[in-house]
């Protein structure tokens, strides 16, 4: 086996063809692109960071989660979807060990599952204040991070994956992530999906799994168990003691408080004792399903129109005759003299 071709000589896109799940853009020969995007249900592009989490998460703890999750788009029958930073090298099993099934479909049924072309994940991004000062964290400016976003989308859709969901492991990629696919879609017809694996599990579903305590912080007990659910051996618990962290402000209102460094903190804050591999199998079990959910409803959805320079309607043309009386051509000079 010489991992592009899989075992006993199996063509990797004459196998997703047949059966559907992800597709690695990597592997896929230039003379095959345009019929693997026809084929293509969407397109998946995982975007995470090289950030510091503490010393029991890696320094890729958010692109583990987001190849993790883009593997869980479409978990059919792709085993040569190797991820770059972590995830699930096969991406063939479910939490409980189970053959995944896919978007509904489940495999040897004779019907292919949905068919997803997985893009190398974009490891950097840009960091806030409170992590780049720690050890490890490769942060990139916010504007760089946009343009360089932009041009990683629409070279994805100009390829002829119009349909693209961007799986995020890293909270800030949502503001960057989102001006680059509004600019995309002002330049190309696409459909631009964005899906946080963070908010994919509510509060109240992580209160059930951790208790009282807050649990979703930066490193904290949710996160750990996230990154614990695909790569447990890239975890080291117990080294981390517990930072409760700074309480919220006191209001049922949603807002945003960015500050430089909300004590306690030291590169993570929340009850690390908490996170456990079982509570990560479960996260990853609920949020896998949700993102098939979701998943399933924007590609039964209409594409979109093409956009458009001039979205205001023409005004109507004037009128050629006043209501009532005809327009007559006026009187013509011929060589010096007046026709009568």
């Amino acid at each position: 086996m010489d991992g592009l071709t899989g075992p006993a000589g199996t063509d990797p896109v004459a196998r997703w063809h047949a059966r559907g799940g992800l597709l690695p853009a990597s592997r896929v020969p230039g003379g095959d692109l345009a019929a693997v995007a026809g084929a293509a249900d969407f397109a998946v592009l995982p975007v995470g960071a090289v950030e510091w989490h503490g010393p029991h998460l890696p320094l890729g703890a958010d692109l583990i989660l987001a190849e993790g999750f883009a593997g869980e788009s479409a978990p059919g029958d792709h085993h040569d979807a190797v991820p770059s930073g972590g995830g699930t090298p096969d991406g063939t099993a479910t939490p409980d060990g189970a053959a995944s099934p896919g978007i509904g479909v489940t495999p040897g049924d004779g019907v292919a599952g949905p068919r997803g072309v997985l893009f190398p994940a974009v490891p950097y991004a840009a960091c806030p204040g409170q992590t780049r000062p720690w050890p490890g964290t490769v942060a990139i400016r916010p504007e760089i991070a946009v343009g360089y976003l932009a041009d990683v989308i629409e070279g994805i859709v100009a390829a002829g994956f119009a349909r693209l969901v961007i799986v995020n492991g890293h909270d800030a990629n949502m503001s960057t992530v989102r001006a680059a696919m509004e600019w995309v879609s002002g330049q190309r017809t696409a459909s631009l999906l964005l899906v946080n694996w963070f908010q994919l599990v509510t509060p109240d579903e992580t209160a059930e799994l951790f208790g009282p305590l807050p649990s979703r912080g930066h490193g904290g007990a949710y996160e750990t168990s996230g990154v614990l659910g695909f790569a447990p051996e890239s975890v080291r618990p117990g080294v981390a003691p517990d930072l409760p962290p700074k309480p919220k402000l006191p209001v049922p209102h949603p807002y945003v408080l960015v500050e430089s460094r909300p004590d306690p903190w030291q590169g993570w804050s929340g009850h690390v004792s908490q996170a456990s591999e079982t509570a990560g199998r479960r996260i990853r079990e609920l949020a896998g399903a949700r993102l098939r959910e979701i998943l399933r409803a924007w590609v039964a959805a209409p594409p979109p129109a093409p956009p458009t320079d001039a979205p205001l309607p023409a005004p109507p043309a004037g009128p050629t005759a006043t209501a009532g009386v005809t327009a007559t051509a006026g009187p013509t000079a011929t060589a010096g003299r007046e026709e009568p």
